[in-house]
């Protein structure tokens, strides 16, 4: 197969039919990729979704390369994906990533034509089980409205400058190749921790509101603190990140603009639970960031990826 404008790489680990939409959307797509380079971690159960299924037929353009729970790294793996493809562009997504119309792979390809862009990543729609605060979240971090952002927004945006999602993010190859892809081994950020490299090197990151992916959840109490906790430890480890961008008044924000909304909404309800989720979320982080005082049973309490403290 020659060389393609832009290749698709999905991440998937026990995909569920959200992993079918998304390819059957990938299909209908108004620029189609040349390949979708599927990492599953674990083959047995992509094969259980597929198996019987006429897959392979409907998705001639699709590979799948199969890797063990062991080997799944945040970064590693998606440099692994990059390594099966030569296209100018790149699109990442995640397995329960469902593009919302046909202009997905177009609307994140028009920022590039910027050469100064180095990364556009989507807008991430609440599911239609998606509950208000769910929904109020995705409103929150994906508004309707593009962003360019560059080193001149730090200031203004804080960490938000640095703010960018592999659900759907898209990388032009030539600078992704240049910085030698994302930095590895990584327990969660990695998309930021580039976008970080790409600002710093005088590039943009744009945020594209018309590329719009259906990605929402409703984690419990535990997960929230687990994956907080995960992102604390990225923070700390990528001190030259976000030692000087802190995203605690973020959080802040959020937590303020939920209540107002639950309030205004009539669901004053729904409070005390969300703050609890919230105290989990900041209890997780903190923990996080402050890991290396944490013994190893401990940190394997509290962390999603036991991978990542593998020896």
């Amino acid at each position: 197969m020659g060389k393609s404008i832009v290749d698709v790489a999905v991440l998937t680990y026990k995909p569920d039919e959200k992993f079918i939409k998304l390819m059957d959307s990938l299909r209908l797509q108004d620029v189609k990729p040349g390949r979708i380079i599927i990492v599953n971690t674990e083959e047995k159960y992509l094969e259980r979704l597929i198996f019987g299924t006429d897959f392979i037929k409907k998705n001639p353009s699709a590979e799948i390369h199969n890797i063990s729970g062991k080997e799944f790294d945040h970064a590693g793996t998606r440099n692994k994906a990059a390594r099966y493809s030569d296209a100018e562009f790149l699109i990442f997504m995640t397995q329960d990533a469902v593009p919302a119309d046909t202009h997905l792979i177009s609307n994140l390809l028009k920022p590039m034509e910027d050469v100064s862009v180095a990364v556009s990543y989507g807008r991430q729609l609440p599911g239609k089980d998606a509950g208000i605060i769910e929904r109020y979240n995705r409103d929150f971090n994906y508004p309707d409205k593009d962003r360019l952002k560059t080193a001149s927004d730090i200031p203004e945006l804080g960490i938000k400058t640095i703010f960018c999602s592999d659900v759907c993010a898209c990388y032009r190859r030539s600078f992704f190749d240049e910085k030698g892809g994302f930095s590895e081994p990584a327990i969660f950020n990695e998309d930021m921790v580039f976008a970080y490299g790409a600002i710093k090197a005088g590039m943009g990151i744009y945020y594209s509101s018309g590329a719009k992916v259906v990605h929402s959840h409703e984690y419990t109490v535990k997960q929230q603190f687990k994956r907080n906790f995960d992102l604390g430890v990225s923070q700390a480890v990528h001190s030259e990140v976000f030692g000087n961008m802190k995203s605690e008044g973020e959080g802040k924000k959020l937590v303020k603009g939920c209540i107002k909304k639950l309030l205004s909404d009539h669901s004053a309800h729904l409070i005390p639970g969300f703050i609890v989720h919230c105290a989990a979320r900041f209890l997780g982080y903190k923990l996080g960031r402050n890991y290396e005082h944490l013994s190893r049973r401990m940190i394997m309490m509290c962390t999603n990826n036991v991978g990542y403290w593998k020896d």
